[in-house]
């Protein structure tokens, strides 16, 4: 028999197993600190896949000696800003399960040496970064995990967004966390969210990140263009290469820390949502996911969480069975304002967008009965970039005139240099509206529907268009009587 086969069971010998498996995690969970780690994997072995991804989150859990990654104490009035219903089951094997959908505020913190007391660290002649928690949210997502629709949503809210904090008025909601943490933070996200409720936070310090990339080996994803940027006051020095490559964890904070473009703090949302993609897809890789205890461990004390250790076993189970179309991704709908000299430059939030986007990704409830609905589908109102590079022109040309001719009147091409060459079209629900996007799917006959905000700024709905455009049955030759309607990012 070969190594980590199991030969077939009577019932009766399958029955007993299934008692064993139980009563070993019952054990575990009374004596945290002293069993076989064998035994518990032997048990998950025999019951399929579906259990083998909870139990990795039960590893990752019961790795951390049974205790919440919590840095901080929240009191009674701050807690109580956050939803308290249960939000977990057991199943038979009692391995912790989601029993409802659950939002979690998940903020990156970047604190400097100039930030905090000067006795607490050592001068070292510049802005260094230091582990703490109490700064500005450097980035600011609220992350929905539904087991009723089988999903996981993800808004990215950009940190220049003018938002109400209670006590300092509208200003920015990144300062939130810095005057009054994890409670004021989520109170104003809840806020400017339609009430939405909060049920969890999570903290992590940008140090976190790099060390969690390095013990993951690095991430695999597209550099979209060309990033430079050197600030010797903080020793932050950017230096990517456009391209395919692995980013170790020096590299990924240089990617996620630039902002230094037209877009500016929106561009860098952007380009989190395609850092996010890439980092999912690989990290709930089954190789990965075995060594996900000793990765916490690594980051552990960059890490502040309400979560309880039975929540974050359901969470990464849950997680585990997600594949790229289970995880949705929308930005906080907005636009920039226009500062006069000495005002800060804000995101303006769209209160109809978010509405629509809190409706439709986080089951808040509105009693407007005016509110949009993604049903309502009209070709006409829909606002299509067609993007691509240079060489692919005419194949997105023709895609335009296809659309035009099928009633899209609002479809346009964006000639975009940093667009990355695909093989497979991708039609992004910039706006989060997936409905129209399916639509527009089943109509072209190719491509893949991908719930993000990483296309065209202003549209609703972003084609990068892919070499399978060229096999479409729809492919048109490009038509003379066509205005080309372009123009460059």
């Amino acid at each position: 028999m070969s190594k980590g086969k199991i030969p077939s069971q009577s019932v009766g010998s399958a029955v007993k197993q299934k008692r064993v498996v139980r009563n070993t995690i019952t054990n575990v969970r009374k004596n945290k600190g002293s069993f076989n780690w064998r035994y518990l994997l032997l048990g998950f072995g025999f019951s399929g896949i579906a259990v083998f991804s909870l139990a990795v989150g039960a590893f990752l859990a019961l790795s951390l000696s049974g205790t919440p990654l919590s840095q901080a104490r929240l009191t009674a009035e701050e807690e109580a800003v956050f939803n308290n219903e249960e939000t977990i089951t057991f199943d038979s094997l009692q391995i912790p399960k989601l029993s409802r959908p659950v939002n979690i505020l998940v903020m990156g913190i970047k604190v400097l040496t100039t930030d905090v007391p000067q006795e607490e660290y050592e001068d070292v002649g510049y802005h260094a970064l230091v582990n703490s928690f109490e700064g500005l949210s450097d980035s600011m997502l609220l992350i929905r995990f539904d087991p009723n629709q089988d999903h996981v949503s993800v808004l990215s809210i950009p940190r220049d967004t003018k938002a109400m904090v209670s006590g300092w008025g509208r200003t920015k909601i990144n300062v939130a966390n810095y005057h009054g943490g994890p409670a004021l933070a989520a109170e104003s996200v809840s806020n400017l969210l339609n009430d939405v409720k909060i049920d969890r936070y999570i903290r992590i310090n940008v140090q976190g990140i790099e060390k969690f990339i390095d013990a993951l080996g690095g991430i695999n994803m597209y550099v979209p263009k060309d990033m430079k940027y050197t600030d010797h006051s903080q020793h932050l020095y950017i230096n990517l290469k456009e391209g395919e490559q692995n980013l170790d964890g020096d590299k990924a904070l240089q990617f996620l820390r630039f902002r230094y473009d037209a877009y500016g703090d929106i561009g860098r949302v952007q380009r989190q949502q395609s850092f996010m993609r890439a980092l999912v897809e690989q990290a709930l890789n089954p190789k990965t996911i075995l060594r996900l205890p000793e990765i916490l461990g690594v980051v552990r004390s960059h890490l502040d969480t309400n979560l309880s250790t039975n929540e974050l076993i359901a969470l990464s189970g849950f997680a585990a069975q997600k594949d790229r179309s289970d995880v949705k991704m929308v930005m906080l709908p907005g636009n920039f304002n226009q500062p006069g000299e000495g005002e800060l430059s804000y995101w303006l939030p769209s209160r109809n967008k978010i509405k629509n986007v809190m409706v439709k990704h986080f089951a808040v409830k509105v009693e407007d009965e005016e509110q949009t609905t993604y049903e309502e589908f009209n070709p006409r109102r829909l606002k299509i970039a067609v993007q691509t590079r240079e060489e692919n022109r005419e194949n997105a040309q023709e895609l335009v005139n296809y659309l035009i001719l099928n009633d899209y009147r609002s479809a346009y091409l964006v000639l975009n240099s940093n667009s990355q060459s695909l093989s497979k079209t991708k039609i992004i629900a910039q706006q989060g509206d997936n409905f129209s996007a399916a639509r527009l799917r089943s109509e072209l006959g190719v491509g893949e529907v991908i719930v993000e905000s990483t296309g065209v700024l202003n549209s609703d709905i972003t084609i990068q268009v892919g070499r399978d455009w060229e096999k479409s049955p729809f492919n048109l030759q490009q038509d003379e009587t066509f205005q080309t309607i372009s123009y460059e990012e």
